[in-house]
């Protein structure tokens, strides 16, 4: 029981920290044009093809996810979607297994809005000067998460859940909280100190949320 509550405690500075006043965050620019044609394009021989995507159909008519899968999703982003450099503006389709989780993350050059396509989900987002806001949602309802704020998304039903969430970006960047603590190398001792717990109780930690090598 006390692990347990070690681990309980330092999930909760974390969350803390996070939330303590933020870097400066920045939106995209604003263009002088239209729209930005691809490096090498001759914007004259663009068509409608070029403003169109369809990389979230696959996601959206996909089956039911099922129970015990692992929460998804599919982004719409300038990366996969070149037209939408410079527009401010990007999407990602969220599935939601039964009893999944979209752990706490942030985004820093957007706000979020969400709506429930599918389903119910509970969310939340704790705001800079500490304060939890959460929210029970069901299907059609929709959910703003302010720019840079720490947020998530959580499925607590039975069925599985499904949400599309539009973004003030075209790149609007995730910072995963957990992944960027306890995966990303920082020293055991420093993390030790820095949440008042033992090395063994991060080294757990950065077992469980340190991302595979890649080859």
């Amino acid at each position: 029981m006390a692990g347990i509550g070690r681990l309980g405690s330092l999930v909760l500075v974390v969350l803390a920290l996070s939330v303590a006043p933020l870097a400066v965050v920045a939106g995209d620019p604003d263009i002088l044009t239209d729209y930005i044609a691809p490096l090498g394009a001759i914007p004259g021989n663009l068509t409608g093809q070029f403003f169109a995507y369809t990389g979230l159909r696959a996601a959206l008519a996909a089956p039911a996810p099922a129970p015990g899968a692992s929460f998804t999703a599919t982004k719409a982003s300038m990366a996969e979607f070149p037209a939408l450099n410079g527009q401010s503006v990007s999407y990602a389709a969220l599935s939601f297994p039964a009893g999944s989780v979209n752990p706490t993350h942030t985004h820093p050059r957007a706000s979020e809005l969400l709506l429930v396509v599918e389903g119910a989900l509970s969310v939340g987002f704790v705001d800079t000067a500490g304060k939890l806001f959460t929210q029970d949602l069901a299907t059609g309802d929709m959910f703003v998460f302010p720019k840079g704020t720490v947020h998530w998304q959580c499925n607590k039903g039975t069925e599985p859940a499904r949400a599309l969430s539009a973004f003030g970006s075209a790149a609007a960047g995730l910072v995963s909280i957990p992944v960027t603590v306890f995966g990303t190398g920082i020293d055991d001792t420093v993390l030790a100190k820095s949440f008042k717990t033992d090395v063994a109780t991060v080294q757990k930690l950065k077992a469980a949320l340190t991302p595979p090598k890649k080859p």
